[in-house]
């Protein structure tokens, strides 16, 4: 195989795994442009070194008894280290995080490259760019798509003064009537005449649970006068 094609190989590797590293960068994900560059380079040179990087002609000019028989190199067992080895990494970039999980996308986007640069390596041109493509289009559609249905979770925290226990119950319940809010749990202190100072989790998703929803039912409680939502 000509050095050229080689290299080549390796630059286009390393160009697919720069784009879906842009695209992880200008989300601000712990894994970015340097990170996924790595991973598809480093897949694709794992990958030319297994098909081309073992010379078998000095071992068979040894050993003439060798060459009347066949010879079987099985390559594919670089391509199962990458996948295992590549699933490491990614397991480094899932974290809990108020008692959300997140990096399960970027984990899965640095185990798709992995397999993006095996197949620059292993020579399917046409099938990494297609591949990096549809990640690419999964990465940035299925976010619009996430915002519109408004499914995804997060965590608000929520500051309110009430005038007495009762109050704080109706304010409650309220939030819990709110669509797509939950409350992960509160804590209230009584601050003498001031009434009682409650402080709350509440996690929520875009579709019903937004900031100033929960300030406009926050004011319709009587005895109930939100401080914060954030």
């Amino acid at each position: 195989m000509p050095t050229t094609i080689l290299l080549g190989r390796l630059a286009l590797a390393a160009l697919l795994g720069a784009l879906i590293g842009l695209e992880r960068e200008f989300r601000a994900k712990e894994a970015g442009l340097r990170t996924h560059y790595l991973v598809a380079l480093g897949s694709c040179l794992f990958m030319v070194v297994s098909l081309y990087g073992f010379d078998l002609a000095p071992i068979l000019a040894s050993q003439p008894e060798a060459a009347s028989q066949s010879v079987r190199v099985d390559v594919a067992r670089v391509a199962a280290q990458i996948v295992t080895g590549v699933g490491f990494l990614g397991a480094g970039m899932i974290v809990l995080h108020k008692r959300f999980v997140v990096g399960l996308t970027t984990a899965a986007a640095i185990w798709t490259t992995a397999a993006i640069g095996a197949a620059a390596g292993g020579g399917l041109w046409a099938v990494a760019g297609v591949a990096t493509a549809l990640t690419l289009a999964g990465l940035e559609l299925f976010r619009l798509v996430d915002r519109k249905i408004g499914t995804a979770k997060h965590e608000l925290d929520i500051a309110f003064w009430a005038s007495d226990n009762a109050a704080v119950g109706r304010a409650l319940a309220a939030l819990n009537a709110i669509r797509g809010a939950a409350i992960a749990g509160y804590e209230a202190s009584r601050h003498g005449d001031s009434g009682l100072h409650v402080s709350l989790q509440l996690v929520a998703t875009n579709r019903g649970a937004r900031p100033g929803t929960i300030v406009a039912a926050l004011r319709e409680v009587p005895g109930v006068e939100p401080e914060r939502v954030e």
